[in-house]
């Protein structure tokens, strides 16, 4: 699990990548590698904390929004990894996004990606404030949320070796943690325990399976989606996979029904042991059903052990960000000032970190919301990142053809292409469908618009605000199988 603390839900570049992820793969990772890579990766508070609210949506028919959004993973994961096994292009699918559609679309793309991330960053961290609020209610949510980020951005600083490190428990721990809560879920169900008769269907019994139509499925889209993010690390890990026309395709079948597999056992444990109206984006669902199945110890316990998960995601995101940030700037798309030669790209994560002092700032603006805010407004990114992902790869293959060798990865080209890119784009916009995303939407809109803007006046600022003086010299990467790239 030493490779999870690199680009967890990020875009980085391939030389950046490969110092940490594949430090100790130097005869390629496997399928299996993969898929544990992308696991540890994905599972975070987004369905810790925020699934409470897709389910609030659906009702029990959040079974249908989990099984959809692992065929548009699945779809946008394939498109992306073909790309990146043709050519493993630094800078990943804003670089191919650059390639195919100009050097505005490649600026749109990587700070639209870069902001989403420090907003679900941001989530994370008001996640993590909301279950340490239940042990400290005396500390403000804003404060612990800015305390949050402080700490995992300064262990940042101290570099990717004890960050790895770090993160070699905390990982495993993310997914223990689900795994326990199917365990107890069970026992409860079942009726193990001695003195304690058997929940069975449990309040499952009265509750309507679309106990808001199909619209309370559409309107759970984007959180479900959001649960998903980061399975792009597989696409971008594919240029060092071994046989990566094998081994990808591979990878990417067993993380979605992993994933899936995973997600759906979770909700179908917790749907009996608690009304799905009971829910709420500041209680974890798993805390708040154990608690009402009489178990407050290992309600506790769970919640700590969440806190402990969300804050891996934010280590590896923040490890991830500040690197991103240094690759767009080494693209000639950011100030020079955030350029760094050093191994650790001290200016990137010192950038990202006060970016995300902001975001969870805003919890002294929107307390009542800003949880599903930070979650509508940094989906809103995430899905249009993977909008382009789909319209770049349709162009790439229309004039390219298949990867080397004559692989196509994804079935059914061109129409599952367009089957995804619509089915994004609904999800975009049936956001105001669930209360206080259609502020993330209009928030979204206005992110387009603004580096729209910014890119003008951008690119008109004298050069030397943009590039090194002098030019940077290439940061000395490990770089693996280079005889293979």
């Amino acid at each position: 699990m030493l490779v999870f603390v690199s680009l967890i839900k990020r875009k980085l570049t391939i030389k950046h990548t490969r110092e940490v992820i594949f430090m100790s793969h130097k005869n390629g990772m496997s399928a299996w590698q993969l898929t544990m890579l992308a696991l540890g990766t994905i599972v975070g508070g987004s369905f810790f904390l925020g699934s409470a609210i897709a389910i609030r949506t659906a009702g029990p028919a959040i079974f249908i929004s989990y099984i959809l959004g692992g065929i548009l993973v699945y779809i946008i994961l394939t498109a992306l990894s073909e790309m990146t096994v043709a050519s493993p292009a630094p800078g990943s699918f804003r670089t191919h996004s650059e390639k195919a559609f100009g050097p505005f679309i490649g600026f749109i793309t990587g700070w639209i990606y870069w902001t989403g991330l420090v907003l679900a960053m941001s989530s994370e961290a008001t996640a993590a404030a909301f279950l340490m609020r239940t042990w400290v209610p005396q500390i403000s949510l804003p404060l612990l949320a800015i305390s949050i980020v402080s700490v995992v951005t300064i262990l940042n600083l101290l570099g990717a070796k004890i960050l790895s490190r770090l993160e070699n428990g905390l990982a495993a721990i993310k997914l223990l943690a689900l795994v326990a809560f199917i365990v107890i879920g069970i026992v409860l169900i079942t009726g193990i325990i001695p003195g304690k008769p058997p929940v069975g269907a449990g309040v499952l019994k009265a509750e309507a399976f679309f106990p808001n139509g199909i619209g309370g499925i559409a309107g759970s889209m984007l959180i479900v989606l959001f649960s998903y993010a980061g399975f792009e690390i597989i696409g971008l890990a594919a240029s060092e996979a071994k046989d990566p026309h094998k081994t990808v395709p591979r990878a990417i079948i067993l993380t979605v029904i992993a994933l899936v597999g995973l997600y759906l056992t979770v909700i179908g444990v917790l749907l009996p042991l608690i009304s799905t109206g009971a829910l709420t984006e500041e209680t974890s669902p798993m805390v708040a059903a154990l608690g009402k199945g009489g178990l407050s110890v290992a309600a506790g316990a769970v919640n700590f052990i969440l806190v402990t998960a969300i804050l891996s995601t934010m280590l590896a995101a923040t490890f991830g960000l500040g690197r991103m940030a240094r690759s767009i700037a080494d693209a000639g798309n950011a100030p020079a000032i955030l350029i760094d030669k050093g191994e650790v790209p001290l200016r990137g994560i010192l950038f990202s970190g006060i970016s995300m002092f902001v975001g969870a700032a805003l919890s002294y603006v929107l307390p009542r919301s800003i949880y599903i805010f930070l979650v509508s407004s940094g989906g809103f990114a995430i899905l249009f990142t993977y909008v382009i992902i789909l319209f770049t790869h349709y162009k790439h293959r229309a004039a390219n053809g298949c990867p080397p060798k004559g692989n196509c990865q994804l079935s059914g080209f061109p129409y599952t292409s367009w089957i995804a890119i619509a089915g994004l784009i609904v999800v975009i916009i049936t956001m105001p469908l669930v209360p206080g995303q259609g502020s993330g939407l209009f928030a979204g809109i206005m992110l387009v618009t603004f580096y729209s803007l910014a890119y003008a006046i951008f690119k008109a600022l004298p050069s030397k605000l943009i590039t090194a003086q002098p030019a940077a010299k290439p940061h000395k990467e490990k770089q693996p199988n280079d005889k293979n790239n």
